[in-house]
């Protein structure tokens, strides 16, 4: 197999791929050893998956209500993309016998649509709209996967983690804010063993290509004279600037969200201070920061004297804060794409950075809706957090509390431990 994100070569027997499949699950699930012919993005997504806890016997679990699913998938900016996602794949999925479905970031399923029968028969795995279908609660599956390695892949048979979904094999594509690159959700096609063919995946990456585009003629970029900067969750950021898409540096990306943290500009003592924790970098160091960033940003964009930036910035991390000082506190979870520049040890970031998910978190704990805490809880930054599993599992309903108090007492034991 030349593709290692196709699940079945075009020329392979299914039979007995799947036979030994399901030889290496049981294998990795009862003794954790990992077997050949597991492809390596399936291994490391059984490993995530028994890193999370998830059972294999289990169950995707129901995040969004009807009240609450129609309101918000009405808002959400994959609602636009969505006539011509049916336009493309609607008859593919009917005819085929196959399902159309369409999550977010989060991997809550938010359209699921195709086939009468076969929409059935997934109802009872909870395929359902507003069950939630990320790794850390569903294990390895196409949507949950495609998202958390931010590729097309597919997944066929016992490769999913979850014995109930192994009658099923899915193809999923990542959807990508056109203009950030953020990831929206995923796209996915879902049906038999006929699935596991690479031209399946290829569909639907095209599917998921088309719909970016679709995107971006509905939402233009902003205007000239603003600056895009998005650091969350990025250790490199991303900075859309008249046009183009410049991805920084590590150093770069520290400079410009302290000066977009500092719109009144900074002098190269101030901005020496806020950079570096050794204090005695040589200022003539980050001068020449600064010069190879004017080249890289063109001209006009950064001046001196004081340092400072010649556009108004419109950064990820101030829409967080703006959408909590509003107490839009789901819409905050939302725009938070992970923490500031995890990597960065600059003073003035690291400060940022705990201050921006101190507040989400308190804002989190304090509102006590489960599907946020669920939110926070599982993603990759809050699987250890003991404080919102604690919160989460004392707000979850009674009939999944026990195995929450469970997970948040073994946090306690480890990290006291």
């Amino acid at each position: 197999m030349t593709d290692p994100w196709v699940a079945l070569a075009a020329d392979a027997d299914p039979g007995e791929r799947l036979h030994e499949l399901r030889h290496a699950h049981e294998a990795f699930t009862s003794a954790g050893r990992l077997e050949l012919p597991v492809r390596t993005v399936v291994g490391e997504s059984w490993r995530r998956s028994a890193r999370a806890r998830v059972s294999p016997d289990g169950s995707a679990l129901m995040d969004l209500s009807a009240d609450d699913l129609e309101p918000y998938r009405a808002a959400h900016p994959l609602a636009r993309a969505m006539p011509l996602i049916r336009e493309l794949m609607g008859a593919y999925a009917t005819d085929g016998e196959h399902l159309l479905a369409v999550c977010d970031a989060h991997g809550r399923l938010l359209w699921v649509e195709g086939d009468t029968a076969a929409r059935r028969r997934a109802g009872r795995m909870n395929f359902v709209e507003g069950a939630r279908w990320a790794e850390s609660v569903a294990g390895t599956n196409a949507p949950g996967t495609a998202i958390a390695v931010d590729r097309p892949v597919q997944v066929f048979a016992a490769e999913h983690f979850l014995r109930p979904v192994q009658q099923w094999t899915c193809a999923a594509a990542p959807l990508h804010d056109p203009h950030t690159g953020r990831v929206l959700g995923a796209v996915d096609i879902t049906g038999g063993n006929r699935l596991a063919h690479p031209h399946s995946l290829a569909f639907v990456q095209a599917v998921a290509r088309a719909a970016e585009s679709q995107l971006a003629l509905l939402a233009p970029e902003p205007a000239g004279d603003c600056v895009q900067l998005n650091a969350l969750g990025r250790d490199e950021a991303l900075l859309v600037v008249r046009g183009r898409k410049v991805r920084l540096s590590r150093r770069h990306s520290e400079i410009l969200v302290v000066l977009a943290r500092h719109p009144e500009g900074l002098g190269g003592e101030e901005l020496l201070v806020e950079l570096y924790e050794d204090e005695s970098v040589n200022p003539v160091t980050l001068r020449a920061e600064l010069s190879r960033l004017r080249r890289l940003l063109g001209p006009g964009l950064l001046r001196s004297r004081p340092y400072r930036l010649a556009a108004p910035v419109d950064a990820d991390f101030d829409t967080v804060g703006r959408r909590l000082a509003s107490g839009a506190v789901a819409a905050a979870l939302g725009a938070y794409a992970g923490p500031l520049l995890p990597g960065s040890r600059a003073p003035a970031v690291v400060r940022l950075r705990q201050r921006t998910t101190d507040q989400l978190r308190a804002a989190l704990i304090a509102r006590g809706d489960p599907g946020l805490l669920a939110d926070w809880a599982y993603s990759p930054w809050g699987e250890d957090d003991l404080p919102v599993w604690q919160a989460l599992a004392e707000a979850a309903p009674a009939g999944r509390r026990a195995a929450l108090m469970a997970r948040a007492r073994g946090l306690d034991a480890e990290q006291r431990g």
